[in-house]
């Protein structure tokens, strides 16, 4: 793939694809452009001779790629939930949603550490863009403790 991000190699492949003969292929080209695109195409593999000594795109050449790259792993347990490192999704199932927010918790606030309301949106900004709703989350699942004034915020104990 790296053959075309060379724009003459990328204008020649286009062009061999779309059916084009050798002597058309990148004709406002000089010699030495034209010749080193060839190259690069070949080398590639993205293009070879056949009989004739014309040039022609394999068909199978992106489907051989592909089958060459490693399957994506299915994601399990609460990798499921999250994307680049941030929520992308709550889970439905309550039990699995309190187990990715008692995760976070255990990540983002030491036990026995007090943080203000702006101390714990800054930590849970590295899971979520909508920190108010995580910490709601957190707080409504018990795990999350706020002083009755809102001055402080701690991790529960069982958390």
């Amino acid at each position: 793939m790296a053959a075309l991000a060379n724009n003459d190699a990328r204008t020649m492949y286009a062009q061999i694809v779309l059916g084009a003969h050798l002597p058309d292929v990148a004709a406002d080209l000089n010699d030495q452009r034209r010749n080193r695109a060839i190259a690069a195409l070949l080398e590639s593999g993205l293009v070879d001779r056949n009989a004739a000594n014309e040039l022609e795109a394999p068909e199978a050449i992106f489907r051989d790629l592909l089958t060459q790259q490693p399957r994506r792993q299915a994601q399990t347990g609460l990798d499921r939930f999250m994307r680049l490192g941030k929520i992308e999704r709550y889970p439905a199932n309550m039990t699995e949603r309190r187990n990715l927010l008692a995760w976070i918790v255990s990540e983002a606030i030491e036990p026995g550490e007090h943080l203000t309301e702006k101390q714990v949106n800054e930590r849970l900004l590295s899971y979520s863009d909508d920190v108010v709703m995580l910490r709601r989350y957190m707080i409504d699942f018990g795990l999350l403790e706020r002083t009755p004034s809102g001055s402080s915020y701690s991790r529960h104990d069982d958390a």
